[in-house]
């Protein structure tokens, strides 16, 4: 047996060309070897911080248009595939040189809690294993999906299974004042990580299927960032300078620096210093603290750019384009001025949205698009928290966190600027003076755009309208949420009244008398809402776009709930 045994992992993130990395957590150091059957390879050595021990291996010399079974060595010795697991072989798929004319098939949700939480609160069956399942019942690579992309809430800190209630319970020094049941330190996350991403079906899903993701607010707490009030009242606990900074480190390791390329992997300066270091604890100590210190500048354009590090990226699979945003950590919260990104990060990102591809997605954890009547309710309250009269923005405070109004809709000034972008890129024009950064041509319309959300534990479609009649591309809201939760039954007719044109009218008039202005997006829904656990899979082929919504049944198999084709007339 080696010296190190492999804990989490291999997570095969991301395949680009004839390179892949993939990424793994061990027992001790080692050093990290992949190697393929077709003499493809890659070796790293692993990082220790907080006493774990970390690797991501970046795997050379893939033949393309090929699917290669691989396993995992440490310190020479296979530690993967386990013999005994009975699972198919794990394999590393690639596309072909020119992969234009091949369809990118993004399967997506959010939200999953443990399958440990079922023996507390007899959650319905989780979507992804049940995913998981019928895959390794035809284990056929051609059949999986390019990339999984998964949207936000990968764990829970505030909300714990009984298993790690009971390591709470045990610990003897935890920060004062800290939750009784909620994770703070560093090594209590990576307990998190270690329930979620060992469960035997999910583990062999991740090491076939290249994913990427993005947080939600309950990776760090429930609310995460909803207005600058929070986030002086949090700075007054005791315990959530550990929280936070141990909850972006540990966010860094488990999730983001997968989402890398292998070329920005080597370029990003945080990897760099961890790698350099025999400790990295102090990296990544410092990095938390100072990443969510960064975001009190999130209004300041130049001092943004000269500090911020950015979770948000983007990727293309053939002709289709994937944009990721971060939704939580670098919003602007000042009253009057707030937008879901700070000025320096909508630059980037409105750079990324322009170019020649066919398929435009947008990857957001909180929907774009929500049920009308929850919308104008959101803008509503943004309006009057911004008051000049204390006790309306007071009152207007407490209703936005009581009430979790907190979505695009309650940063309206991004909620139009999004809708904005997408009419111009759906009609083809060039970006106005002052959107982006440069003069830069019109390009071609692209055939769909897409906003993938999770977040609202409940799953739906939606097609945007826009006034300008010059907008040829169909835009989209895609939302799958959850994967493994569930939505309280009492908030389900709120959730499918917000849809009705009665409740959203009223609504829309508060919203009026509060000054706000009618949107100048319309939308409807086209599919759900559902409220049980899915998953979701968006296919792009030629200039085709087809989503379909899998839900999970009482015996933790998948049906389709919902099938709708995004292009063409609807």
């Amino acid at each position: 047996m080696p010296s190190s045994r492999l804990l989490i992992g291999p997570l095969l993130r991301r395949v680009v060309g004839t390179r892949a990395t993939v990424w793994v957590e061990t027992s001790g150091p080692a050093v990290v070897t992949v190697r393929t059957a077709d003499g493809a390879s890659g070796t790293a050595p692993t990082f220790t911080a907080y006493d774990h021990h970390y690797a991501i291996v970046v795997v050379e010399g893939l033949a393309p248009d090929s699917a290669a079974t691989y396993e995992v060595l440490l310190d020479g010795e296979v530690a993967w595939p386990v013999p005994e697991s009975g699972f198919p072989p794990s394999v590393i798929r690639t596309r072909a040189v020119d992969d234009r004319d091949q369809p990118v098939t993004l399967l997506f949700g959010s939200c999953r809690e443990t399958t440990q939480h079922a023996t507390a609160r007899r959650l319905p069956p989780d979507a992804l294993d049940a995913y998981a399942r019928r895959a390794m019942a035809d284990p056929d690579p051609a059949a999986l999906p390019d990339l999984l992309v998964l949207l936000g809430d990968q764990v829970y800190a505030d909300v714990t299974s009984p298993t790690v209630r009971r390591l709470l319970k045990r610990r003897r020094r935890r920060p004062k004042g800290a939750p009784a049941t909620q994770v703070v330190t560093f090594d209590e996350y990576t307990k998190l990580y270690l329930e979620s991403w060992r469960d035997p079906e999910i583990r062999w899903l991740l090491s076939i299927v290249p994913s990427v993701m993005i947080f939600d607010d309950h990776e760090v707490i429930d609310d995460w960032n909803t207005s600058a009030a929070w986030r002086a009242d949090m700075r007054e606990q005791s315990w959530w300078a550990e929280r936070i900074r141990s909850g972006l480190a540990s966010y860094w390791v488990y999730q983001h620096l997968g989402n890398l390329s292998p070329d920005e992997i080597a370029a990003d300066p945080v990897y760099a210093k961890v790698t350099a270091a025999e400790d990295a604890t102090g990296v990544l100590n410092e990095f938390g603290e100072r990443v969510d210190k960064e975001a009190d500048v999130a209004h300041d354009t130049e001092r943004w750019r000269a500090v911020q590090y950015q979770w948000s990226y983007a990727l293309d699979l053939g002709r289709t384009r994937l944009v990721v945003l971060d939704n939580r950590s670098s919003r602007v919260l000042e009253p009057g001025n707030r937008a879901m990104l700070p000025p320096g990060e909508w630059s980037w990102f409105l750079d990324r949205a322009h170019g020649v591809y066919e398929h435009l997605v947008v990857g957001a954890s909180l929907p774009w698009l929500l049920p009308p009547g929850i919308h104008h309710v959101e803008a509503w309250n943004e309006r009057l928290a911004d008051s000049r009269r204390p006790w309306v923005a007071k009152v207007s405070e407490q209703i936005r966190r009581a009430w979790d109004l907190e979505h695009w809709a309650a940063f309206n000034r991004s909620f139009e600027a999004l809708g904005a972008l997408f009419a111009r890129l759906g009609s083809g024009r060039p970006g106005r003076p002052g959107d982006r950064v440069g003069a830069g041509p019109a390009y071609p319309p692209p055939a769909s755009i897409s906003v993938l959300s999770g977040d609202v534990h409940h799953s739906y479609v939606a097609r945007a309208r826009f006034a300008d009649r010059g907008v040829r591309t169909p835009v989209h809201q895609l939302t799958c949420s959850p994967i493994h939760n569930q939505v309280p039954a009492g908030m389900r007719p709120l959730m499918k009244l917000g849809w009705s044109p009665g409740p959203a009218a009223a609504t829309r008039a508060l919203a009026r008398s509060a000054g706000v202005r009618r949107p100048s997006v319309r939308w409807k829904k086209l599919a759900g809402p559902y409220f049980g656990n899915a998953v979701a899979t968006l296919t792009h082929r030629g200039r085709t776009a087809e989503v379909v919504i899998e839900g999970t049944t009482s015996d933790g198999h998948l049906r389709t709930v919902a099938q709708h084709r995004l292009t063409g007339k609807g």
